[in-house]
């Protein structure tokens, strides 16, 4: 029977060593106390004498053990005293605990070289690279047999940092914070050292998908121990080595901390008669006078999952130790969702908006050939009204109606855009209906349709049919894309609008004035209907001057004679038209061409004034053909726009050889759009979430940088700055 149970307890202990080998062999150092005996101890940890005698050559097989002998032994204590006789549920649960602990030990995310140097510790290595004696060991197995030495090489791990801690929800833990000026969720939440997620937890208020916040706006923060946010005074503290011929003189300058102080927070230093040479000592850590912390002085970066410490100072330009200066909580590692503070001047591959940095994300490299995007195209191709059998009267009917010139425009795009897709490897399920421009045909096609299937709907065009498609997507959380520009009361946070809004091309519009303008003297041109347009550049631009327009009531125009008293001959005149009247436009254009010297022979151009014009709305009134397009081009004539010109390339190509003509401006814009859609489809196959952090895209004649504004949709937010110049069109920004 004794046989046995020999066997038994050797097998068993040979599956005990098999199974610590394979998770990583773990090593404590154990201090004899008085009556404890080889076979005691083995018990203690769960392993064998001869495993223990293994790593402690100085002991003998049956000798007596020596009080205070300190052994190093494999394994970790799972009986915490020797004379108390444990169950053997007791021994389950505690070999369970330990297979658990060895499961969550944390992995290394790579490795860093250390030399010894003289008089350095094992206890000083691990304080300076921020690990335990055991992680420490556990990668220089050589340290277990024997002391550290000099010139020694070490192989230290780096570790990710551990989980977040939980942030208490108790109501004795928050305190309550009053949203300040230009302050954001992630200004807020770098400042309390928490993720969006968490603040999103402790305020269910806050929206998960829009990142606006209000100043005065009342958040739950945790209360930070022992003090506030604004007068939290903590004090942190960094280990150092000292280096070979160090002094208190060289520890002042590079550290900013004055040597009695350094004595008084390392009393060892006294103690051993001054500093010496691989000495470790504590150096309180400087605090950076950074300021407030919010959009004027801070841009913010959320980090992702699985990035490391080389992806961001690659990203940033900056070195670790740059980083760690701005966010302290750093030094315990890189979290996910963590919020990091950058300088606001910096610059790189990535996209600042509202001050949080997006990562730039390249659609046709990240596309995934198993999704299979589903779309929906509810346009008004107004079949009910062409006679299909007689290609001359069709051919009139569409030319006539704007509605199926812009649809067919729009979806002959869409169809080289899903060849284009299908060349990626992606395949794609299309369902085109027409709507036929009547909201009652639109609600009887979605009636027969199950909007929960589809990834997205492209349309309609009309107001009401599209805000009742919104209205029936938005229960499935089905994004709807407005192709056209779009003006009605939809409130809906489901509806892409794609039209860049008019407020965004003025502000493109004034923004590229005020960065360019030098000495140039600024003058307005408006009408009684261009009111607010007159009031948002003089808002800008204070000291331009105002034109008065006459309108009487079978005439408008400006007087030419008081005109030239506003103009400056010495330095050029820039000046705003904002008129949606066609006759007030053409006899301001003739006038200010009349002025400009590049009208004229060059060798009068000493004595002309220099004049460029430009507008914040360029609507169809400046291409009336009453207005010369000369004239427009002697006065190098700039606007926004919502999209620009496209020359020849592959996809001009592509669209004359599937339908035999050049692609109109409803045709690329068409295209854009749903390459656009798909390929951030083929991303995600979420177009909702993909736009949370996906930046602005460009593709042949527009861009897209959608923007939530609240509960009223993604807007978005791109726009050009053309001119017209050498009677050709340019994109100047």
């Amino acid at each position: 029977m004794k046989y046995i149970f020999n066997q038994v307890y050797i097998i068993l202990a040979f599956c005990l060593l098999v199974s610590c080998t394979a998770m990583a062999q773990k090593f404590n150092t154990h201090q004899v106390k008085s009556g404890e005996t080889l076979e005691s101890i083995s018990k203690m940890y769960g392993v064998t004498p001869a495993s223990i005698l293994q790593y402690n050559k100085e002991i003998k097989e049956g000798q007596k053990l020596r009080s205070n002998t300190i052994l190093v032994v494999p394994g970790k204590k799972i009986v915490a005293e020797t004379s108390t006789p444990t169950s053997n549920t007791a021994t389950i649960k505690s070999v369970k605990n330990e297979v658990q602990e060895s499961v969550t030990e944390r992995e290394p995310i790579g490795y860093t070289e250390h030399r010894v140097k003289k008089k350095e510790t094992i206890f000083g290595i691990t304080q300076m690279y921020k690990i335990t004696e055991d992680e420490l060991k556990k990668y220089n197995p050589a340290l277990y047999a024997s002391t550290l030495q000099k010139k020694m090489d070490l192989r230290i791990p780096k570790y990710r940092a551990a989980m977040v801690e939980e942030v208490s929800t108790e109501e004795g833990d928050l305190e309550k914070y009053i949203v300040a000026a230009k302050e954001t969720r992630w200004s807020i939440a770098h400042k309390y050292g928490i993720t969006i997620d968490k603040m999103l937890e402790l305020n269910p208020g806050l929206s998960a998908a829009n990142n606006y916040l209000s100043e005065g706006y009342e958040l739950m923060m945790p209360r930070i121990a022992g003090s506030t946010v604004k007068n939290q005074v903590t004090q942190l503290y960094t280990s150092y080595t000292v280096p070979a011929k160090m002094n208190f003189y060289r520890l002042e300058k590079e550290f900013g901390v004055k040597s009695d102080e350094i004595v008084r927070l390392n009393p060892e230093i006294t103690e051993r008669g001054g500093l010496k040479e691989g000495m470790v000592i504590r150096i309180p850590e400087q605090k950076v006078a950074t300021g407030e912390i919010n959009t004027d002085n801070y841009i913010f970066y959320e980090v992702k999952p699985k990035q490391n410490e080389f992806r961001l100072t690659r990203k940033f330009g900056m070195t670790w130790a740059d980083l760690v200066q701005l966010n302290p909580d750093l030094k315990g590692g890189l979290k996910a969702g963590m919020v990091l503070k950058l300088p606001k001047d910096k610059v790189g591959d990535f996209e600042v908006r509202n001050a949080l940095v997006l990562d730039k994300v390249n659609l046709l490299d990240s596309i995934n050939v198993g999704v299979k995007p589903k779309v929906l195209f509810l346009l008004p191709f107004r079949l009910d009204k062409v006679n299909l059998e007689d290609k001359e009267s069709a051919e009139k009917t569409i030319d006539a109606r704007r509605d199926m010139t812009v649809s067919l425009g729009l979806y002959s795009g869409a169809l080289v855009a899903i060849d284009s897709m299908k060349s990626l490897g992606i395949s794609i399920d299309v369902k085109t209906l027409d709507n036929q421009l009547d909201l009652a045909t639109t609600k009887q096609l979605l009636q027969g349709e199950q909007l929960g299937n589809y990834n997205a709907v492209f349309g309609p065009l009309d107001a009401p049919s599209l805000k009742e498609t919104a209205v029936q997507a938005s229960k499935f959380n089905v994004p709807v894309i407005a192709p056209v520009n779009a003006k009605s009361d939809i409130s809906l946070d489901n509806v892409f609008f794609s039209y860049t809004d008019e407020e965004v091309l003025w502000k493109h519009m004034l923004d590229y004035v005020e960065k360019n303008r030098k000495e140039e003297t600024l003058l307005i041109i408006a009408d009684e209907d261009n009111k607010k347009e007159k009031e948002a550049i003089l808002k800008r631009f204070p000291t331009a001057k105002v034109v008065v327009v006459k309108e009487e009531e079978k005439n408008i125009g400006i007087n030419r004679d008081k005109l030239q008293t506003l103009l400056s001959d010495d330095v050029s005149n820039w000046v705003f038209v904002e008129s949606d009247n066609y006759k007030l436009i053409a006899s301001v254009v003739s006038i200010l061409n009349s002025f400009n010297n590049t009208a004229l022979d060059p060798e009068l151009a000493k004595d002309k004034v220099k004049v460029r014009m430009f507008t914040t709305d360029m609507n169809s009134a400046f291409e009336n053909d009453v207005i010369s397009n000369t004239h427009l081009s002697n006065l190098k004539f700039t606007y926004p726009s919502v999209n620009r010109q496209v020359t020849n390339n592959s996809f001009v190509e592509r669209y004359r050889k599937r339908f035999g003509d050049d692609p109109d401006r409803y045709a690329i814009r068409g295209f854009d759009l749903t390459y656009d859609l798909l390929l951030k489809l083929a991303y995600s196959n979420n177009l909702i979430e993909v736009s949370r952090f996906i930046g602005e895209t460009e593709y042949n004649g527009n861009k897209f940088d959608y923007q939530r504004k609240g509960v009223s949709g993604y807007h978005n937010q791109s726009s050009y700055i053309m001119m017209i110049d050498d009677l050709r069109i340019k994109t100047i920004e």
